[in-house]
């Protein structure tokens, strides 16, 4: 019966989740994005010695113009990365406070098992909480990391003479960084509720015990 409940709680709490969701742009920055991805297709060839006919100054614009390739996969992959784990970030952060709200609106009218039952869901939930922003401060290393490397490519590229290269770096790090500045905005808003709902923070409401009564003595239960 208590599991039942819980069930059926966290069931209505995804509903709930998964209208929110419905409004986060991550849809439209991962297909934008994986188009602009497949602009600069990665063939690295090998080599190193002088090719007939190709001048220093040819062969260094092709080498940079690979690597500007390079950083751009890398920024890419790392993008979607980060994108992807704020995300579930929000999307959990949304179902805990949903879930937790439910939980102090009926925690007085739930039996003591039906009350375990959920708050075994909200603690589940913080733990996944908890594992998500170890996620996404990872993968937003890993992203700081490929935008100072893209910099690096798309001045280096610059340098060489390899415009188009330098540009097409460029205008990937533009679009990447407005994509991540979005998704940034969405987990601040989310996390601005977290804290005010107090969902990860607050303590179990502790419920009456059933064998309250039992332990009076006697001597306040007799009638006068």
């Amino acid at each position: 019966m208590s599991s039942s409940y819980a069930t059926n709680l966290v069931r209505f709490t995804r509903v709930l989740v998964r209208r929110q969701v419905m409004k986060l742009p991550t849809t439209t920055i991962r297909k934008n994005w994986l188009s602009l991805s497949t602009i600069g297709a990665l063939c690295a060839v090998p080599f190193s010695q002088k090719h007939d006919g190709l001048s220093h100054g040819s062969l260094i614009r092709r080498a940079s113009s690979l690597v500007t390739d390079s950083t751009n996969t890398f920024l890419s992959q790392t993008t979607l990365a980060l994108v992807d784990s704020v995300t579930q970030y929000v999307k959990t952060i949304h179902s805990l406070v949903t879930l937790h709200k439910h939980y102090v609106a009926s925690a007085s009218k739930l039996t003591p098992e039906e009350e375990d039952s959920v708050w075994k869901v909200i603690v589940r939930q913080r733990h996944e909480l908890s594992n998500l922003r170890k996620d996404v401060e990872r993968f937003e290393s890993n992203w700081m990391m490929a935008v100072n490397l893209s910099k690096l490519a798309a001045e280096a590229a610059y340098d060489a003479g390899a415009d188009q290269a330098s540009v097409m770096a460029q205008n990937s790090l533009q679009v990447a960084q407005s994509h991540v500045e979005q998704i940034r905005q969405l987990s601040l808003e989310a996390e601005k509720n977290l804290t005010d709902s107090k969902a990860e923070s607050s303590q179990r409401i502790m419920l009456p015990s059933s064998t309250e009564e039992d332990d009076i003595p006697d001597a306040y239960l007799r009638e006068d």
